[in-house]
């Protein structure tokens, strides 16, 4: 996410790093760098004076100018500034008012709202243990009810119905009623979305807002719009008390102009980003952790809390136990280990969060394949478990039915236990506290399974 912005902002901190001492010249010549990646983010140009007039004031200060580390000092100044921008610190979903708690989604067409509302209902059933209930007001676009229901199913919210030939007020409105009879904590009312900003929306939604008194209203934008996001959010803004924005569709702009400008133009803070496709892909905003990784600098807090979330513990203690007793490493702990990694959006998504991974060089990155994960499982699943405890066994002729089973070449199975080797080598060092031995060994170069560069 955001790899120009982060590319760009990059280069520019490499060659302050090199100066001895910063001056009014070379001051100068990084702000009119960054405000270039800024524009190019397509960040909105209010936001881009007020950033760097901010860097400039706190620049040409003493702290930076008598600082011994002065490349340094600045960046920790960059970084402030994009955290200022941001928005500060995370802004929690208010939700205690009296049950049910009440969640308007609004937004345009298109934005990912149904998707969202799927997400948000996973997340606070799932993070905080509350009871859940969706409904659809969209009675205009074909099939959302049913896309709806189906997104509930798969997160085992609580669907209530409505049909196309109903009004959106009175659907609400039942829902509500409803969610209290049931003692239901949250209702997540999703809204219909227009392709453009129209008077005609903008008074349904406010009647529906009238109706149920949400406790939240979230505009929920695409991510890849760049500013006309922080536009639209605005003018949904000018209509309706909005408590917050949900940033989608993040995990596919490489730009980050977006997320920059929504928070200054609209007053309004970004409350979730949406990271992905799947129903689990929705993470908190916090400001610092995404200015760090816009710095290249990583997001090793949010790594850990998905790990908490998404690691079977007992799996982790099971094979440390394994590997403590000397125990061998065989391909049934590399499957788990492998759908552990998938869980916690395979390999590009845990690079994104780690410190300097935005300097890997471009071929190394673009050799990351995380469907290579999927095909993986799925070889090893084509195996017997005897396969799977004894790999040497796996001769020719079980390498062509393996391969077979699991619609992969050949090639791909040797390949896979090549990679397996390396693995149960490097298991068979942890186990024998042999990890500073290891990395003498290892000389500096990645472990297997990355792309060497």
């Amino acid at each position: 996410m955001f790899e120009n912005l982060t590319d760009r902002l990059n280069h520019t901190i490499t060659q302050l790093r090199g100066q001895g001492r910063l001056t009014e010249d070379n001051i100068k010549q990084t702000l009119r760098e960054v405000r270039m990646a800024l524009l190019e983010a397509d960040v909105a140009l209010p936001v881009v004076k007020d950033f760097i007039d901010g860097i400039r004031e706190r620049a040409v200060g003493a702290e930076v100018m008598q600082s011994l580390t002065p490349g340094q000092a600045l960046v920790k100044i960059v970084q402030g500034e994009l955290e200022r921008v941001l928005g500060q610190e995370n802004v929690d979903l208010e939700l205690r008012a009296q049950p049910p708690a009440v969640i308007l989604m609004a937004g345009l067409q298109g934005s990912g709202k149904t998707t969202t509302t799927g997400k948000l209902a996973r997340h606070l059933m799932e993070r905080r243990k509350q009871s859940v209930a969706v409904t659809s007001c969209d009675v205009y676009r074909p099939a959302a009810i049913g896309q709806l229901e189906t997104v509930a199913g798969q997160v085992n919210a609580d669907f209530y119905p409505s049909e196309g030939s109903e009004n959106p007020v009175d659907i609400a409105r039942r829902a509500l009623e409803r969610a209290r009879k049931e003692f239901k904590d949250v209702l997540i009312v999703d809204t219909a979305g227009r392709l453009g900003i129209d008077q005609a929306m903008m008074d349904e939604i406010q009647a529906l807002h009238a109706a149920i008194n949400p406790a939240e209203t979230l505009f929920v934008v695409d991510a890849m719009t760049g500013q006309d996001a922080a536009n639209t959010a605005k003018a949904f803004g000018d209509a309706l008390p909005l408590t917050g924005v949900v940033l989608t569709k993040v995990d596919g702009d490489s730009r980050g102009g977006a997320a920059l400008s929504v928070r200054h133009i609209t007053g309004k803070p970004i409350k979730f980003l949406g990271v992905g496709e799947k129903l689990e892909a929705l993470e908190p905003f916090h400001p610092d952790r995404v200015a760090s990784r816009i710095l290249g600098m990583g997001d090793v807090l949010s790594l850990i809390e998905e790990a908490e979330q998404k690691i079977d513990r007992k799996k982790a203690e099971k094979l440390a136990s394994k590997l403590k007793k000397g125990k061998g490493f065989d391909l049934e702990d590399f499957r788990d280990q492998m759908a552990q990694m998938q869980n916690m959006g395979g390999m590009a998504g845990l690079l994104d969060k780690l410190p300097g991974m935005g300097q890997l060089p471009a071929n190394a990155a673009s050799q990351i394949d995380d469907k290579q994960i999927g095909r993986t499982i799925a070889i090893i699943n084509s195996m017997t478990p005897q396969e799977r405890r004894f790999p040497a066994v796996i001769k020719a002729s079980r390498k062509k039915r393996i391969a077979a089973g699991s619609g992969t070449q050949v090639q791909e199975v040797n390949r896979l236990l090549k990679q397996f080797t390396q693995t149960q080598k490097m298991m068979k060092k942890l186990s024998g506290g042999g990890m500073q031995k290891l990395m003498r060994q290892m000389g500096g170069r990645r472990p297997p399974g990355f792309p060497q560069g």
